[in-house]
């Protein structure tokens, strides 16, 4: 399993939050860390999750799916969102 972190901007007015956030869920084990960046554990690639979200995504909405390697230096999450790390990485 891999542990990618998901970030997104919807652009256009009316954005299918509930759609997105179905199809993140869909791709492993996952977490909502903020408002707009999910980190999930997944045996999907990152260009499959890519793909995936891209479906229900509009063509001006802006998507990164970036691994976090395991052993990699991160900062700044806190709480429920740093367990979750430790305990997928």
């Amino acid at each position: 399993m891999t542990v990618y972190v998901i970030s997104y901007d919807l652009n256009r007015p009316g954005q299918n939050y509930p759609e997105l956030f179905e199809a993140i869920k869909a791709c492993g084990s996952w977490w909502h860390c903020l408002t707009s960046t999910w980190m999930v554990s997944s045996s999907m690639s990152a260009l499959d999750i890519a793909t995936k979200l891209w479906a229900v995504m509009d063509a001006n909405d802006k998507l990164l799916v970036n691994p976090v390697a395991k052993g990699s230096s991160w900062a700044g999450f806190t709480g429920d969102c740093e367990s979750w790390i430790k305990n997928n990485l």
